[in-house]
């Protein structure tokens, strides 16, 4: 009788410590959301200032919250920054970086507000995050619909990223589906696909305890540096084109 009697008091005390465990972690993700969207003017302002430098080369990326960095420990630290310091330092020039990501937005979004400043530049390098935010309302058909006139209005030369892991069901399951969309779409308008999903998803449970903020949605500097990874190989065969491009 007294086994039993232990077996229920730590039963009792596992499930006591689980929901002291659920109720921080509540309230340290709601501490991190409004720490978060707190920082987006401030990112967006880095960014503009940004803008407004002179450089050699153009860099210019379209996204949402994840171009704008939030959940780094500075804007600079996003994979928009990776990217552009890699340019620096494999090209030995100048970059002026347009980052146009907006957080919060969506493939719409992007086609309302973000295509419009894209067509008044003339862009060496550019990068396209984008979609994430569909995933929690997501319509296939919608999506398909957007993303073929989004990747039709862009650059040839354009990189496109295909969605995060998600990581766990059942908005996993539904990121698959539309990455399977978005790499036919890219295919069929010759556009290169940075493999996003994957290198994210090589990362396994490391991954999922060391690259995220504190909000466990947004990457933290280690996650950024691993969405950088997935666009610079084609950021590279870019560059060997740009070189080529200005040495006829």
């Amino acid at each position: 009788m007294e086994a039993w009697l232990i077996v229920i008091a730590a039963l009792i005390a596992a499930a006591v410590g689980i929901l002291v465990w659920i109720r921080w972690l509540t309230r340290r993700r709601t501490y991190w959301f409004e720490r978060l969207t707190n920082a987006i003017p401030e990112h967006s302002d880095w960014w503009k200032l940004q803008r407004d430098r002179e450089g050699e080369l153009l860099y210019v990326a379209i996204g949402d919250s994840a171009a704008q960095g939030i959940g780094a420990s500075r804007p600079g630290r996003s994979y928009v920054g990776a990217v552009a310091a890699h340019i620096r330092a494999t090209t030995g020039r100048s970059v002026r970086v347009v980052n146009l990501g907006i957080s919060g937005a969506t493939v719409g979004i992007a086609l309302a507000k973000e295509l419009r400043h894209l067509s008044k530049l003339d862009p060496d390098i550019v990068t396209v995050s984008i979609g994430a935010n569909d995933i929690p309302s997501f319509d296939a058909a919608r999506f398909e619909s957007e993303l073929e006139e989004l990747f039709s209005r862009l650059p040839k030369h354009a990189i496109v990223a295909d969605l995060p892991t998600f990581y766990f069901l059942p908005a996993e399951r539904v990121v698959k589906s539309a990455n399977l969309q978005l790499r036919a779409i890219a295919k069929r308008h010759g556009l290169t696909v940075a493999p996003l999903h994957e290198r994210m998803r090589r990362q396994g449970l490391w991954g999922v305890t060391t690259q995220f903020a504190g909000d466990l949605f947004h990457p933290n500097d280690r996650g950024y540096r691993v969405w950088a990874s997935a666009f610079l190989p084609a950021v590279d065969e870019r560059l060997r084109s740009v070189r080529a491009e200005s040495s006829t």
